[in-house]
């Protein structure tokens, strides 16, 4: 019997390296793969070594911020963000946009870059900013794996000093680690409950 095979995304140059897109620009940009613009808001509308959005529309969004884009497209969701849409539904929400403190793809966060690109940062912030304007609540969801580098403390501390300047309400879903750090959704069950997230104790707890 033939093993499935798990599509990977390795970045295949640095980002600094790269043309970048701003969030604005991204977001007009004309769609190079076929999807549904009525239902998907996909930002960049290609696959790209890095993304700011990707979700589907409704007029009650949960946004999830993750810790750094995988392979998923429109419609052709990875495993994540399938558990990130059912457990939104599980809550009420008729739709979710999935983002992440950095964002460059890649599978394993390992494999992201070692420094921060401030362009990049600075304009996933702004990607942030458009979509609390469509919602204010925001399910914190990047696990762990967050300590894998260490520019990603500052970005999620700009996450939420962005959060509070636009009335960001946290929430996580399932039990949290040791130190604190929001469950990632890959295996959270489908009834996972959102739970209020205190990111100000939490981001004391990493300072301490």
């Amino acid at each position: 019997m033939k093993e499935k095979r798990v599509t990977r995304h390795v970045p295949q140059r640095r980002i600094h390296e790269l043309q970048l897109l701003s969030f604005k620009e991204a977001l007009r940009e004309q769609g190079a793969e076929p999807f549904d613009g009525r239902k998907w808001l996909y930002v960049p509308p290609f696959y790209a070594e890095y993304r700011y959005v990707l979700g589907t529309l409704g007029e009650k969004p949960l946004i999830c911020i993750g810790l750094n884009p995988s392979t998923a497209k429109p419609g052709a969701l990875d495993n994540t963000l399938k558990s990130v849409e059912r457990v939104a539904r599980h809550n009420g929400y008729d739709s979710f946009l999935m983002m992440n403190l950095y964002a460059q793809r890649a599978t394993l966060p390992g494999d992201m870059d070692r420094e921060v690109h401030d362009f990049l940062h600075q304009e996933n912030l702004a990607a942030f900013r458009y979509l609390l304007g469509k919602t204010s609540t925001v399910w914190a969801a990047w696990g762990a794996v967050m300590e894998t580098r260490g520019f990603l403390s500052g970005c999620m501390r700009d996450f939420v000093a962005a959060g509070q300047a636009l009335g960001a309400q946290w929430f996580t879903a399932g039990q949290r680690s040791k130190k604190g750090h929001p469950h990632h959704p890959l295996y959270l069950r489908k009834d996972s409950p959102l739970d209020p997230f205190d990111v100000k104790e939490y981001l004391s707890s990493l300072e301490a």
